[in-house]
């Protein structure tokens, strides 16, 4: 069995007191992992720091042809990466390999970025008080970055992460989620094994609470990076000190299917929003608000569109939907559902769930003061909500403490200019469902859904600094 290692810096370490992973969908034991503690942290840290004089003096050149090293031994190692995903995650081996193709597009973009990134000359005599000079600004490196990283894709938010900050010139310190931690070793290996390696730039840690508390209230890092659970990041907000924290956080996407709509690709669209990797997903479609002209034929359409995905063992190629992330998942999925009929709200696929593979559940007659729409439910649950027009659907949508992405389906474009500039998110999309996501893009939320915007370009800035900087003559 692979066993994942520590990484303090460049060097591989272990320890006594190991950890298992076991496969979500048969608890076959699928990996190890060291049990690290605070002092490991403070370790890497400290190595991390130390490194900053080599990956400052580093040139760009070195660090992008990293960047593209490591995507490319990515894509020759593609299989195996992502089998080690399915194993460790659930995730149906199909999108496990788009998941490696993503993070692959990732480190390639965040080297294509900062090739291009500048800064700028100033007119400092553009004002009566000021004088000619030669002036600018200019990014440099914040130093060390901490990056902490959650299971639903432990392979793409890590290289979000790693990919910006080490081509940027930092150091980093990873804290992968404890559900993969093999998945991200090979991952880091990639990046320490490379020729153009800068040494110790890059550290691995594993654990939970201990080990994240003392990379977020350590003054080493001068950011932190997190994706994952609202508590937790207001947990990291209050504790961080004084450094950048960007926060990736939790979503409640909605849609509003207006009359104007092609039914058939809304419901298509719906249904994969709603269930792809099971739901767990920060942009997992959860709310769709229908005009009241429409309901009853897209509920009826929305149930037939979620009948046709396949949902099995995550090995099987066909397959759609594979198991949650744990036992304590599926009972919080059935809670919901439970809650919703108790409610007033009815099922229009029979509630089931075999081992830990809750299956795709369609709720209708879903009203606005119901747990399931106000709660991020992070399970293949949606529900449906009928509504007297986008009027009514607007502040619906918005009444919501999460703002990560909404979407709407119309064919009205006075509709679709208003849902731009009225909806109250990180992202809006037009004719597709919210969870659509490109890699390229600005990617983060408003409200509890986070601080901060992920993407390459927009990563970079936020691991950088401005110097500016002023020649008198």
């Amino acid at each position: 069995m692979n066993s994942a290692k520590i990484f303090f810096g460049s060097n591989e370490a272990t320890k006594d007191e190991i950890s298992q992973r076991r496969s979500p969908y048969n608890k076959r034991v699928v990996s190890t992992a060291p049990v690290c503690d605070a002092d490991d942290t403070i370790k890497a840290l400290k190595i991390a720091q130390k490194a900053t004089k080599a990956t400052r003096a580093s040139t760009l050149s070195q660090r992008c042809n990293w960047l593209l090293d490591v995507a490319n031994n990515l894509a020759l190692n593609k299989e195996d990466i992502a089998m080690t995903i399915t194993d460790e995650v659930g995730k149906p081996l199909a999108f496990a390999r788009v998941e490696v193709e993503r993070a692959i597009e990732t480190l390639t973009l965040s080297a294509e970025t900062m090739r291009t990134m500048h800064g700028e000359t100033i007119n400092t005599d553009a004002m009566a008080s000021g004088k000619k000079t030669m002036s600018f600004f200019r990014r440099e490196p914040v130093g060390v970055v901490a990056a902490i990283t959650p299971f639903n894709f432990p392979l793409n938010l890590v290289a979000h992460k790693l990919g910006p900050a080490l081509v940027a010139g930092n150091a980093v310190v990873l804290k992968p989620t404890p559900e993969a931690p093999l998945t991200a070793y090979k991952f880091a290996k990639l990046f320490i094994n490379s020729r153009y390696a800068i040494k110790d730039a890059l550290s691995v840690v594993y654990g939970d609470a201990e080990v994240g508390s003392a990379l977020v209230t350590s003054d080493i890092p001068r950011v932190v990076s997190f994706t994952g659970s609202v508590p937790v990041g207001e947990i990291i907000t209050k504790s961080a000190g004084i450094k950048k924290v960007g926060l990736e956080l939790g979503g409640n996407a909605a849609t509003f299917i207006d009359k104007s709509a092609d039914l058939d690709l809304a419901a298509n669209r719906c249904a994969l929003g709603a269930f792809v990797n099971s739901g767990q997903v920060c942009i997992s479609l959860q709310r769709i608000y229908v005009d009241a002209d429409i309901y009853d034929e897209f509920a009826q359409k929305m149930a037939e569109e979620t009948k046709k995905l396949k949902v099995g063992s995550p090995y099987d190629e066909e397959t759609f939907m594979g198991p949650l992330i744990d036992d304590d998942a599926c009972e919080r999925a059935m809670s919901w559902v439970q809650s919703a009929i108790d409610e007033g709200a009815r099922a229009l696929l029979e509630p089931k769930v075999e081992d830990r593979t809750f299956y795709p559940c369609v709720m209708a007659d879903v009203r606005d003061d119901m747990a399931i729409v106000c709660e991020e439910v992070f399970a293949p649950i949606v529900s449906l909500v009928k509504v007297n027009g986008f009027d009514d659907a607007l502040p619906r949508m918005n009444n919501s403490p999460y703002g990560l992405q909404f979407s709407v389906f119309t064919n009205d474009l006075s509709l679709t200019n208003r849902a731009i500039d009225e909806l109250d998110a990180g992202g809006v999309v037009i004719n597709d469902m919210p969870t659509l996501r490109f890699d390229i893009q600005p990617y983060g939320g408003v409200k509890l859904s986070g601080v901060g915007r992920e993407g390459p370009k927009f990563a970079i800035e936020e691991m950088t600094e401005i110097k500016s900087v002023i020649i008198c003559r």
